[in-house]
């Protein structure tokens, strides 16, 4: 080979690196100018080694004309380019100096002019494989047109008000980004899925900005101008045990779909995206050191609204609104799209842990339990074998009753299940990789997407691989010769699915128990412990309480107004009785306060951010429509006709009365029928029998099917809804023994019973009723409890003595 084809081909080569190097950076830092007709704005990268530049026209008063320069500059050749502008525009005052920014959010058009978004203050964050994390700390809303050729309508009473509601999406608060890590997704499909880039990334659930910044994508069809926010929760801190330390983070990705506040957005939609979706990851990391590479692990668990077409209206007079249950979808198929969605995001087994309520004295909760119960029983009748969605109807409410350690210890044991069925993700990252771009840390040859991966890994997590020399495995010599590009010695396949109503408070504690678990199982594979199990007592589980804390408060904000209720927690810590009641019941009102007079607005406002609605001249304003929840309802054909109501929509009222087709349908449940319930349960309670939910005086009528008889605490393999020997509903399952789950400890019964027999004789006498109220007269009246069916048959206590027998809470002196 001739030296001139040698010189030729190092040139290629070169030039080829020099083009890989200019994809991998990444214009971080901005600086915006305008003259009257055009705004400029010079872009550049965190080395300074090349700068671009975008024109954004200003002579149009309602259309984004954006047109991108294709050369790229260096900084001499930038500062020129600005100076020949400048002198090209000075008979209209030439160019000036607009803001520093770091990003544009995207544009938005209201009436008449465009705004575009621009984040003009950020923060780090954090850090995930050397590419940083930055929060939003300022942002800032500029009008597009040159304000000589704006109309009227830009200065109208509508427009600054959109303007206004749209500004009170606090940017400042909980969005987060990165300019090189694909913080929308989860590390393992970082690190395993290379197909998904550009614009794709913007179409993914997690992504706040998909519409703002879709004009500007669509033009320049790139997205080096544009950042993608995430909204939810990040924080990352460093911990240690035996003198070694670890970085730990935890992130909350919320999903865009279906998004709004608590009773406005509830249940799940024709597509299957259900409300508070929320995607949580909980990485553990080390750096590489001494010739061994860095080592990073990652768990993934998810909580969402019950997947049914279910709602509540924030009321003024009511602290808990009526739940309202819909029939419309009779087999199930949005309940059916939500798990088919999930399978795709994270692959088989999904594991269902539903933390509702089975005993109530007002049928609220266990309606929807009921319900959920015979909608996994449906559609598993669909599926065979692994396919089978996995369910663990757990009332934490009645467990919480005990101690929380014994709470937290139960949930610990579901949560190391989950995880022997789901596994963890861990790889190693060589030492010598680059950190420039998430490219170069590739760790497998082989760029298939991350399914393929998964059901790869699926057989490797059943067959209970040494973990020990899974590990050994993964650390190298320093080799200079040695090939660092390995592949994954584990993944996730699967996840679990948590929810409680709200999918907050009772729901943060059972993801607490699942992080504690897979806390010590990804400490285990690090090296850093032997055994997996790390006691409640042990300082690591009090850290990582104090992180999962805060992002339950975080997550409860956003979605439900107030700061989480962490009773649990707080006894964990030994906090005074007295003030986790004062400090709970305060939340409570500042909960209600928010969802019943600010909510609407707030939902208005995250529907215009998210492009849910867009205003239009001539047409309804925003705020002229009704509230979110009705235009939702409206949109599923359930508010067609008045008589066509009471056939789709079940409403569990205060009162403990349930509407059906027809009161008389009620009457028609009479004492009778209920004790033959009791014994013949197939005969009243089958598929295909009435489509409402009725409730009579016994406490076995609270759900609406019964499938193959009563289950006394078994697991339920069919999905059958399992009752205890006093007729209420009761724990079960059909992927762990519900028995070897209450195991350790008193059990909740033994406790409650001796609070019921501690009970004295006096405030028994001062509660009781003397008079018997018929129930066609007040409506199908809840029988009491064990502990007061036993004090008093046949007599009808005080609706305030019935709340202090069956909440604890109300032991706080409420008087109402």
């Amino acid at each position: 080979m001739d030296s001139n084809s040698t010189k030729e081909k190092l040139q290629k080569n070169d030039a080829v690196a020099d083009e890989a190097d200019l994809k991998s950076c990444y214009m971080q830092k901005f600086r915006l100018y305008e003259t009257r007709s055009k705004f400029y704005m010079i872009g550049r990268d965190k080395n300074r080694t090349f700068w671009r530049v975008l024109k954004i026209d200003r002579l149009e008063p309602s259309e984004l004309n954006i047109v991108e320069d294709s050369a790229i500059y260096s900084e001499i050749e930038c500062c020129d380019l600005l100076r020949r502008v400048h002198e090209g525009n000075k008979s209209t005052g030439g160019l000036k100096f607009v803001t520093t920014c770091y990003g544009i959010i995207g544009f938005i058009k209201f009436l008449e002019p465009y705004y575009m978004l621009l984040i003009t203050k950020r923060r780090k964050i954090g850090t995930i494989c050397g590419h940083n994390i930055y929060a939003i700390t300022k942002s800032e809303m500029v009008p597009i047109p040159h304000s000589t050729v704006r109309s009227k309508m830009a200065y109208s009473k509508d427009e600054n008000r959109y303007k206004k509601l749209l500004c009170s999406v606090d940017l400042a608060k909980d969005f987060f980004f990165s300019y090189s890590y694909n913080v929308m997704f989860s590390l393992q499909r970082n690190l395993s899925d290379h197909n998904t880039t550009g614009q794709s990334l913007y179409d993914t659930l997690f992504v706040w900005n998909e519409f703002l910044t879709r004009g500007i994508r669509n033009n320049l069809q790139n997205t080096s101008w544009t950042v993608a926010l995430v909204h939810g929760f990040f924080k990352q801190v460093k911990l240690s045990i035996s003198d070694s330390e670890f970085n730990l983070t935890i992130i909350a990705r919320r999903s865009r779909h279906y998004a709004g506040t608590r009773y406005l957005k509830r249940g799940v939609n024709e597509k299957g995206r259900v409300a508070n979706d929320v995607e949580t990851e909980q990485i553990v990391f080390t750096e590489a050191r001494d010739g061994h590479p860095m080592q990073i692990s990652s768990v993934v668990q998810n909580r969402g609204s019950i997947p049914l077409f279910w709602s509540q209206e924030a009321s003024r007079l009511n602290i808990k609104p009526d739940i309202i249950l819909s029939r419309k979808d009779s087999t199930y198929e949005a309940t059916r799209l939500h798990f088919d969605n999930l399978v795709k995001r994270y692959g088989k087994p999904i594991i269902i842990l539903n933390l509702i309520k089975t005993r109530e004295k007002r049928p609220r909760e266990t309606i929807l339990r009921a319900e959920f119960a015979n909608a996994v029983r449906y559609i598993n009748k669909s599926l065979s074998g692994e396919d089978r969605l996995r369910f663990l109807h757990w009332d934490l409410h009645r467990h919480s009753r005990c101690k929380a350690t014994n709470v937290l210890g139960q949930l610990g044991k579901v949560a190391a299940y989950a995880l022997k069925l789901t596994g963890i993700f861990y790889s190693p990252v060589t030492p010598n990789m680059r950190l420039d771009g998430l490219s170069q840390y590739s760790y497998s040859e082989n760029n298939n997407v991350i399914d393929h991966c998964i059901t790869e890994e699926a057989n490797i997590n059943k067959n209970n691989v040494d973990t020990e020399t899974e590990i050994s495995n993964c650390y190298y010599r320093d080799d200079e010769n040695k090939d660092y590009s390995v592949k994954p010695q584990m993944l996730q396949s699967g996840v679990l699915r948590t929810n409680c109503i709200d999918c907050l408070d009772r729901t943060n504690v059972a993801q607490y128990a699942y992080g504690l678990a897979a806390l010590g199982r990804q400490l285990q594979v690090l090296g850093f412990i032997e055994s997996e199990h790390i006691d409640l007592d042990n300082p690591l589980a009090g850290e990582l309480m104090e992180v999962y804390e805060s992002m339950g408060d975080t997550l409860a904000f956003q979605y439900g107004g107030s700061a989480a209720h962490n009773k649990i927690f707080s006894e964990r810590r030994g906090q005074w009785k007295a003030a986790t009641q004062s400090q709970e019941f305060i939340r409570t009102l500042q909960r209600y306060y928010n969802n019943t007079y600010l909510d609407g607005d707030k939902q208005k406002a995250i529907n215009l951010f998210l492009g849910h609605f867009q205003p239009q001249q001539g047409k309804p304003a925003l705020w002229e429509l009704d509230s979110d929840q009705y235009y939702a309802v409206k949109r599923r054909g359930l508010y067609l006709t008045d008589g066509s109501i009471r056939s789709t929509i079940t409403r569990s009222l205060s009162d403990g009365n349930i509407l059906g087709e027809s009161d008389a349908s009620i009457r028609n449940l009479n004492d009778t029928n209920c004790q033959e319930s009791s014994e013949k349960p197939d005969k009243h309670f089958r598929l295909g029998s009435t489509p409402d939910i009725f409730i009579c005086g016994s406490d076995i009528c609270h759900c609406r099917q019964i499938y193959g008889g009563m289950v006394k605490g078994k697991n339920c393999e069919s999905g059958h809804i399992c009752y205890d020997e006093h007729g209420d509903a009761c724990d079960c399952s059909n992927f762990l023994d519900v028995d070897w789950l209450s195991s350790s400890g008193n059990s909740c019964e033994e406790e409650l019973l001796e609070r019921s027999t501690s009970i004295s004789s006096e405030n028994i006498a001062n509660e009781l009723v003397t008079t018997e109220t018929s129930a066609s007269e007040s409506g199908s009246s809840l029988k009491g409890r064990q502990s007061a069916e036993e004090l008093n048959k046949d007599r009808k206590y005080s609706e305030r003595f019935e709340r202090w027998v069956n909440e604890e809470e109300m032991h706080f002196a409420w008087r109402i």
